[in-house]
This record gives structure tokens, sequence and C-alpha cells, in this order.
């Protein structure tokens, strides 16, 4: 099976889709796919690390358009219009099979799809906003919202098989790896992992490193972790090795084994949080992006996290307060640790009955 992935990465997008595409890669590659992704070179792109995978990139040129008219929400993410994205792919594309073109792009809908689907056997949408039609014959949406069954009814084919919730979540291997084996926790916060996703363009990460100082609590030790594309770096380092009981990570490749060493996580949302949840890790969740807040409040209402809300209305007495309760009501996050658990605890079975309906369709 020949599998094309139109994905990007860039400051402004964040590292997030890259990365759950990659594990989906893997996952398809595991099953014989052959895999090229096709991406744009925006500020902040991952096409190194892509390749770095062992995975071939079909690398579209930069552009430096500041703002790109559209009807879709997203549309400047793309620096281009559709159609000159569209036509850009198809020269790349027209002479190859492709039996399954995979998106997951917020400035891609229909538009893009009607100019693709002749050159390509199926499509498969990834998304998360439900907010444009699409011509496609896959979508997943691994987001867990009241309205999940019924979200995407008038916005794609009657045709399109749909895969909805977090049991689809595109978690890659190392959590699935440790899913049966967790530690057992018991509500005492011991150690703290701190996680704002690969390039926190706000430093969320320094202001939860300075809501624990200000407990002045030096037997709870805390994980900080960035991303390479983090401009802040350099300075979080600097900050962390002046605390012994802070310890700095860049670019790690031992997320699971963080997050089950973990007692706590404060972080944002996106695809860590469904691997927060497949861990039982309990977490302070501050939405760092739009689209993260109806899925967090959503989840706060199940009291599977601890919402604070959005990073602009968060301060650090905020976490700081947050925190000095957590530390004496074990019972609340024993019970988030539960919750997290169940609601992803048919998630390998689901994930690989959508790897193999998607292989056997074609």
């Amino acid at each position: 099976m020949n599998v094309f992935i139109r994905v990007d990465a860039s400051f402004e997008i964040g590292t997030g889709h890259v990365m759950r595409c990659l594990t989906l890669a893997e996952q398809l590659n595991e099953h014989g796919a052959k895999i090229t992704f096709i991406c744009r070179k925006h500020e902040g792109n991952l096409c190194d690390y892509i390749q770095s995978k062992g995975f071939p990139v079909i690398v579209l040129p930069r552009k430096d358009a500041k703002y790109i008219r559209g009807h879709v929400l997203h549309a400047d993410w793309l620096k281009v219009s559709q159609k000159e994205d569209a036509a850009e792919t198809i020269c790349f594309i027209k002479d190859k099979r492709v039996d399954l073109l995979v998106i997951d792009h917020y400035a891609l809908d229909i538009e893009w799809e009607k100019e693709l689907i002749p050159y390509v056997k199926r499509i498969m949408v990834i998304d998360d906003l439900a907010d444009r039609k699409h011509k496609c014959h896959f979508l997943l949406d691994q987001n867990f919202y009241e309205d999940m069954d019924t979200r995407y009814n008038a916005l794609v084919p009657d045709n399109c098989e749909t895969f909805l919730g977090p049991e689809f979540a595109i978690l890659r291997k190392e959590f699935l790896d440790r899913k049966d084996c967790l530690r057992e926790r018991n509500g005492q916060i011991r150690r703290i992992l701190i996680f704002f996703g690969g390039i926190d363009p706000t430093n969320e990460t320094l202001k939860a490193i300075n809501a624990i100082m200000a407990l002045s609590r030096e037997d709870i030790m805390v994980d900080v972790v960035v991303g390479s594309n983090n401009e802040n770096k350099e300075n979080l380092k600097a900050i962390c090795n002046k605390s012994k009981n802070i310890i700095f990570h860049l670019q790690v490749n031992n997320m699971a084994e963080l997050m089950n060493q973990a007692d706590l996580c404060i972080g944002a949302g996106g695809t860590a949080t469904w691997e927060r949840c497949v861990m039982g890790l309990p977490t302070i969740l501050i939405s760092i992006a739009k689209n993260q807040e109806l899925i967090a409040s959503t989840l706060s209402k199940r009291k599977i996290v601890c919402y604070l809300g959005s990073k602009e209305q968060v301060t650090e007495k905020c976490i700081t307060s947050t925190l000095e309760s957590l530390l004496v009501t074990p019972d609340q996050l024993i019970q988030m640790e539960k919750l997290s658990k169940d609601l992803l605890k048919n998630e390998n079975d689901n994930f690989h009955s959508l790897i193999h309906a998607i292989c056997e369709r074609n």
C-alpha cells in the first residue's frame, strides 16, 4: 500500500499534527505500507525530524504570505491558497500510485480534497474541529465531546467511515507497551511533570516552574520537558539547573516513562492529553489554543482533569493555589487516575481496528 501524508508543523501550527502522523505512519509501515510525507517548509517545520525517523519527505516551498483569505478559519496557516497547495501537491503525486492520502491540516477542507481525489484511491482526514466539510472515505477525530457521535453528520459524505473518540487515539508504541505495567499511585505528590508541547510560544513552561517553586517544597521532584523548537529552551535549562529538584529534558524519547514516574502533570491539551489518560496521570490542564478549550471543559466536567482555563486566564498564583489544594486531597488525584484510565481502556483494540480497516479497504 502506497500512503502519502499531507501535514505541516510550524511555530504557529505547533508540532502535534506531525507527531501523531508519525505514529500513524509507523503503525501503517508495520502493516507493509510505504509512507511518504508532504510538508511545506514553514518556519519551525519538522521535515528533517521526519526524515530522521526513516520517512521520505516531499518539501513544498516556503511562502511568506502573512494572511491568506478563505472560508476556513485557519486558512492563513497554509501561507498559500488551498488551490495553489493542491496544485503543488498534484505535481508530485500525479504519476504515482496513491492508495491512501492522509490529511491532517486545519487549513484544508473539501475544496482541496476535491482537487486531489482524481489522483488517489482513498482519502483519510484527521480532524479535531468539525468546522468545515470534507470529501473523504475515512475520518478520524480522537477527541472527547458530548456530541462526538453526531458532530460530523453534515460534514462528511454518507459513505464516509468515521472513527470518533479517544478510544481511537493515535498513541505511540511506548505508551501502548507500558499501558499494562503502570505503577501504583496513592494520591501523594512526590514528582511533577511539566510539558506544554514541542514549541510553547508563550512560555507556559516557565509559568508552571515558577508556580511550583512558590511552594518551597524541595521534597517534590520536577521533570521539565521541552521540544527542540522551543525558543526559550536555553533560558529554561539555565533556570532548571539552578534548582537541585528540577530536571530539564530536551526532545525526549521516553515520555511514557516520565509520565509513569510522575504523580501529577501540568500541561496543555492536544495529543498529550490522551497519552496522559492512557498512563492514568492526573493533570492540571491549561489550554494553549482555542481548539483545546471545549475538550478541556468536557474532560473537566467528567472530573478527568483539573482544568484551570486558557493560558491568558491562568496565572502562576492560580497554579500554585491548585497545587496546594491537590497536595491535601489525595482522593481527588486517585479519582482522576481511575477516570483517565477508564476513558481509554479499549484504546489498543480500537486503534488496531482502525489500522486494519484502512489496510483492508485498500
